[in-house]
């Protein structure tokens, strides 16, 4: 099995090479093709005003000066365009990605991209329990589960045009409760804080605070999975229509005669 690893904290950020070590007990047939640096909150975007640079690091290891897409684009079109990847394997993010995250992360943009392309694709992120852990933040439990969830996704067929989010809690390996395959979360939008604070200079400045979760019955989100102690697993597929409006919208626009 060919694999291609991408991520958007970096290719030499340590989920990354947590997930090299993970793939290389799946497979021998390793690709990481990665941003140069961190790319976080990058989402789908793509780079279009500016030249991308590929930078060899070794034996089928490449840095892309651009975004997770970019990386991506660049390994499927051009650096494995003759041999495409039979999986790709998106992380192992630093931070979970939950909920609405998956409109801005580039870990699971990576994924989408991969989708888009009939590779089948899986985004994996660890949370972590407090702010300000940087680069100590512990991935012992991706470390233990990655390979077991990696395995038991790619056992059976993915539905074209989808990807799966996967999230570790923030727990010691042993202290994980098992796997929940489960939906998309939504957070509290109204209660999204903005952290207004002051520069040497005097100047403000600002950093955005997430809302709270949005409880459901019986906890079947990756939100709720995640903060009951669980690996949360949840299939997204890159359709955004919404089916149910089709008919009321195009009565709007239907011929009065």
């Amino acid at each position: 099995m060919r694999i291609l690893l991408t991520n958007d904290d970096g290719i030499h950020a340590p989920g990354f090479a947590l997930l090299e070590r993970v793939a290389a007990r799946i497979s021998d047939d390793i690709w990481s093709v990665a941003p140069s640096e961190e790319r976080s909150g990058a989402g789908h975007s793509l780079t279009l005003t500016r030249p991308i640079r590929l930078r060899p690091l070794g034996e089928r290891r490449f840095a892309v000066n651009g975004t997770p897409t970019d990386s991506v684009m660049m390994a499927l079109a051009h650096l494995m365009k003759d041999s495409p990847p039979d999986l790709i394997l998106s992380g192992i993010n630093r931070g979970a990605n939950l909920a609405e995250d998956a409109t801005y992360s580039g870990t699971i943009s990576a994924a989408m991209e991969g989708a888009l392309a009939g590779v089948p694709s899986i985004a994996l992120s660890q949370a972590y329990a407090r702010q300000g852990m940087g680069d100590s933040v512990p991935f012992a439990a991706a470390e233990t589960w990655a390979e077991p969830v990696i395995r038991a996704i790619i056992a059976g067929p993915m539905a074209r045009g989808t990807l799966v989010n996967v999230n570790f809690p923030a727990l010691a390996p042993d202290a994980v409760r098992g796997v929940r395959v489960c939906r998309q979360g939504r957070r509290d939008y109204g209660r999204l804080n903005v952290d207004q604070r002051t520069d040497p200079r005097g100047f403000p400045y600002f950093w955005f605070g997430l809302g709270r979760t949005v409880e459901t019955p019986g906890h079947r989100t990756d939100l709720e999975v995640i903060a009951d102690g669980f690996v949360s697993v949840t299939p997204l597929h890159l359709d955004m229509t919404h089916d149910e409006s089709i008919d009321a919208l195009a009565a709007r626009f239907r011929d009065p005669s």
